[in-house]
């Protein structure tokens, strides 16, 4: 029996713990709207295994492209200078000057070519990570606009609705249950986005990371203390 590491994310214990949080949502909120959230969130997490494996994997068609481009820039490099007509001195300061300038141009245009080719596959690993980090940053966006109607102040209002004021068809445990699941979903979130970045190591990514994690946990904050509102209140 394989043993469990708990140095590193397992994908599969991701996707598991979203299944398990969809089971719930489902059986306690069969028809509301955050059951079809979380049901996406559920097909995020299997296809983040893919995409964490694929970054952290070479690509290797990409790589043999680009040793095959530096073996020509290095060819034709080489065939340049051979076929050059070599002067070994200038006659003015101004041949002189003219001589190191395209020395220099030629330098910056074969470094700039290096870099690109060498940092191929990094960008094109960083498009792909970003993008589904946005789609991450985009679902707690939503989850944010689920939990927002769901005020704990309303729950000890007896004053009368006006027509633009949301249904409230949710008691003070329903209500809680509603909130401790989108701060759960919010935590699965920042999770995948960690499992992206553990095996690809891109500062790029890594700060979008962040970024994604800063706002699930700056979003919970908000839903736990709209929780500690209602445990007060039914303290009193």
């Amino acid at each position: 029996m394989e043993a469990a590491s708990y140095r590193s994310l397992d994908p599969r214990r991701i996707v598991e713990t979203a299944m398990g949080l969809r089971g719930r949502i489902r059986e306690r909120f069969p028809t509301s709207s955050l059951s079809r959230v979380v049901e996406e969130l559920v097909v995020v997490c299997g296809e983040s295994a893919s995409l964490a494996d694929w970054l952290a994997s070479p690509v290797r068609w990409l790589r043999a492209t680009v040793a095959a481009a530096l073996v020509l820039l290095v060819a034709v490099l080489f065939g340049g200078v051979l076929n050059l007509d070599v002067k070994l001195g200038f006659s003015t300061i101004a041949e002189l000057f003219q001589g190191l300038e395209a020395a220099v141009n030629n330098a910056v245009f074969l470094a700039g070519a290096v870099f690109f080719l060498l940092t191929w596959e990094t960008r094109m690993k960083r498009k792909r990570a970003l993008a589904a980090l946005h789609e991450l940053r985009s679902m707690a966006h939503i989850i944010d606009m689920h939990q927002l109607t769901k005020d704990p102040a309303r729950l000890r209002i007896t004053g009368s609705d006006t027509p633009a004021s949301p249904t409230r068809v949710l008691d003070e445990f329903q209500v809680t249950r509603y909130l401790d699941y989108c701060s759960e979903m919010l935590s699965v979130i920042s999770k995948v986005a960690a499992l992206y970045v553990e095996r690809f190591h891109d500062p790029t990514t890594l700060d979008a990371v962040d970024q994604v994690e800063m706002l699930t946990a700056g979003l919970s904050r908000k839903i736990w203390q709209k929780i500690m509102i209602i445990d007060r209140s039914r303290g009193d």
